[in-house]
């Protein structure tokens, strides 16, 4: 199968994972709270996840369903330690930091001491990373799975038989994996035909073929209902747009890079390597979600962001390969190799690594436009929102709006087992703006707005342009707040 595993003794063994861990976790730390910021994406995550279980398992059944599993997650934690940007976002700095530690693992058994510690390092470093890593969804937590099920079927590979080891224990925990992986995010099932290519590159025999297939469909069994349920809801993703050639620049770039570090590894056929196990995690899913988007536009880099531990992992077999060659002549430089290069990356990396923690780094900011909300509001004043997904900024704030009616409002989010609430028919929006003194608009900043299309949002703009004249306009992190007073 291969060549027995690289497994370092002393301090080395357990500083190969710790390290990049320690690395991740402190990279996630930094500016965790993006300046008090919380874009739209994040605020579904906490006004979700201030909900009871039940009222979200009633939600389930209309939107998000991809999603329920995140959710209960994150209402656990919200019980647990309160609403607060670090309990939103720390579940995925820990789930990067793990995911770190696996390809440190892996890297090291397959290729030795500095390519585990380089690929763990270079994770957190990726800007894809960089970005999901202090976001509050479920993409980290699906990186950290990938991450895990990659770990385990090395394992399983390298030593399918260890003495005194049993192997279905490991298949069981790499089955429960893939499985709790896709009800975070059932794309993640494109890591299957990844693992099967590694497979068919180390000729595997027939017995493992039968192990990983059984696990395999164990966990695409497991996550099928919520597959075929959630395609009930797909006009949830109809604003992706269709795939172009442009979108497949990136992609290229991270398969050029990683099949540099695959040349570097010097694949062979028929054994277990870095390269045998990174490139397929990386090429796969990213290929893989190519050709669904020719059927339906998916194309995010957000949804395979778990391939990036392929990347790393090829990034590490490429810097351990340098260390080998540099190491009979310049012994004490190959040493200083890796923490060298990481370095240099830091500092290469610094402007993006800055960027994406500032509120400009995401569309929008629903706690900022709150804040513009309590300043500029009055006890008595109506408020609308355009479109009614803008609600979010009211949902996540309360405080904010207090003393504010909601015109266009029939049906609470809650009430109605929605995320943005149910609105009344336009002739009573209508109806119940004529009504009002004063009124504040919370839309989207000129720059990043689009037109709704919707008739309810037709009739809100109607009267205000009709019956109401603009007297204070605010911008402010990708949101807008108009307050309109009666003519």
């Amino acid at each position: 199968m291969g060549p027995a595993p690289v497994l370092p003794t002393g301090r080395q063994r357990y500083l190969v994972w710790l390290v990049p861990v320690l690395w991740t976790v402190a990279l996630g730390l930094w500016g965790l709270s993006r300046q008090d910021s919380v874009w739209r994406d994040e605020a579904a995550t906490w006004q979700v996840a201030g909900r009871s279980a039940g009222e979200i398992v009633e939600m389930l059944g209309n939107v998000d369903a991809v999603h329920g599993l995140y959710y209960l997650l994150m209402h656990g934690l919200f019980e647990l330690f309160g609403a607060s940007t670090t309990t939103l976002r720390l579940p995925s700095v820990l789930a990067m930091a793990a995911a770190a530690a696996c390809v440190a693992l892996i890297g090291r058994r397959l290729a030795g001491f500095w390519a585990g510690l380089g690929g763990g390092l270079a994770l957190g470093l990726l800007p894809a990373v960089q970005f999901y890593l202090q976001e509050g969804r479920p993409y980290a937590l699906v990186a950290a799975g990938a991450g895990l099920s990659a770990l385990l079927l090395v394992s399983l590979l390298s030593a399918p038989s260890e003495p005194g080891r049993r192997a279905w224990p490991r298949w069981t925990a790499y089955a429960v994996t893939v499985l709790v992986c896709a009800l975070l995010n059932w794309l993640s099932l494109l890591v299957l035909p990844a693992h099967a290519a590694t497979l068919w590159w180390v000729r595997a025999g027939r017995g493992v073929w039968l192990r990983w297939a059984a696990s395999g469909a164990c966990a695409v069994l497991g996550a099928l209902p919520l597959v075929l349920f959630s395609r009930g809801q797909s006009d949830q993703v109809s604003w992706i747009p269709p795939l172009t050639w442009h979108m497949m620049i990136g992609p290229a770039i991270l398969l050029a890079v990683g099949g540099l570090g695959a040349l570097l590894d010097r694949p062979r056929a028929g054994r277990l390597s870095a390269a045998a196990v990174g490139m397929p995690l990386l090429a796969v899913p990213q290929l893989g979600l190519i050709g669904i988007s020719l059927v339906q536009p998916l194309f995010l880099d957000r949804y395979v962001l778990f391939s990036m531990a392929g990347l790393a992992l090829l990034i590490g077999a490429g810097l351990g390969a340098a260390v080998r060659a540099a190491r009979p002549r310049f012994p004490r430089a190959a040493d200083a190799l890796v923490p060298g290069v990481v370095g240099i990356a830091v500092l290469a990396l610094l402007p993006g690594e800055l960027a994406k923690r500032a509120p400009a780094s995401r569309v929008d900011d629903v706690l900022a436009v709150a804040g513009e909300v309590a300043r500029l509001g009055r006890p008595g004043d109506a408020v609308l929102f355009v479109p009614a997904a803008r609600r979010d900024t009211a949902l996540v704030s309360p405080g904010a709006f207090a003393g504010l009616s909601d015109v266009a409002l029939e049906r609470s989010p809650v009430a109605s087992a929605t995320l943005k609430g149910e609105e009344a028919d336009p002739a009573r929006i209508r109806k119940a703006l004529l009504g009002q003194r004063r009124v504040l608009l919370v839309t989207d900043a000129a720059g990043v707005a689009k037109p709704s299309g919707a008739a309810r949002d037709a009739a809100k703009a109607a009267v205000l342009k009709e019956r109401f004249t603009a007297v204070e306009d605010r911008e402010v992190r990708g949101r807008r707040v108009t307050v309109y007073e009666r003519r």
